[in-house]
C-alpha cells in the first residue's frame, strides 16, 4: 500500500514540475500535495511548521507570479494586452514547437498583443520584451521551488 502512496505522490510532484512551466496548471500546489501525501503515508515526517511555512511561500509565489509580468510590462511601456498575449503565445508555443516554443511563443504573443493595442513596432517590441522578462522571472521562481520539492521527494523515498 505504501508503494501506491509513493507512486501517487510522485505523480503529484511530476504534475507540479510541469505546472511550473504551464500557466494552466497550478504546479506548486500539486508539488506541495505530493510532499503532504508522503507525510500522511508515513514515508517521511515533516513538521506542521514546515507545511505552514511552505503554504505561505506558495501563496506568495502565486500572487507574485501574476504581479511580476504586469510590473515588468508596465515598466517597459506595455499594456495588459502584451501580458495576456505573452501567456497565450506561450501556451500555443509549447504545443506547436516544444521546447523552444515556450520562450518564442511568449515573446511573439506579447508582441502580437501590443500590436493589437495599436502601438508602433518599436514600442510593441519593448513592451513585449518586458512582458517576456516578467513571465520568465515568474516561471524561473516556480521551477526552482518545484525542483526543490522534487529533491525533497527523492530524498524522502531513497
Amino acid at each position: 500500500m505504501e508503494f501506491i502512496w509513493i507512486l501517487f505522490a510522485g505523480l503529484l510532484i511530476i504534475v507540479g514540475l510541469i505546472g511550473a512551466f504551464l500557466p494552466v496548471i497550478p504546479g506548486l500546489p500539486f508539488s506541495y500535495l505530493g510532499l503532504f501525501v508522503l507525510h500522511l503515508a508515513g514515508v517521511t515526517t515533516y513538521s506542521t511548521t514546515f507545511f505552514v511555512v511552505w503554504a505561505i511561500v506558495i501563496v506568495a509565489i502565486l500572487v507574485l507570479e501574476n504581479m511580476i509580468p504586469a510590473y515588468t510590462t508596465k515598466k517597459f511601456g506595455g499594456t495588459v494586452y502584451g501580458a495576456t498575449g505573452s501567456m497565450i503565445g506561450m501556451i500555443f508555443g509549447v504545443f506547436f514547437m516544444p521546447p523552444i516554443g515556450f520562450f518564442l511563443g511568449s515573446l511573439i504573443g506579447a508582441f502580437a498583443g501590443e500590436m493589437l493595442y495599436k502601438q508602433d513596432v518599436h514600442v510593441a517590441l519593448r513592451s513585449a520584451w518586458g512582458s517576456f522578462l516578467g513571465f520568465l522571472t515568474g516561471t524561473m521562481i516556480k521551477t526552482f521551488v518545484a525542483a526543490m520539492f522534487a529533491v525533497m521527494f527523492f530524498r524522502a523515498i531513497f
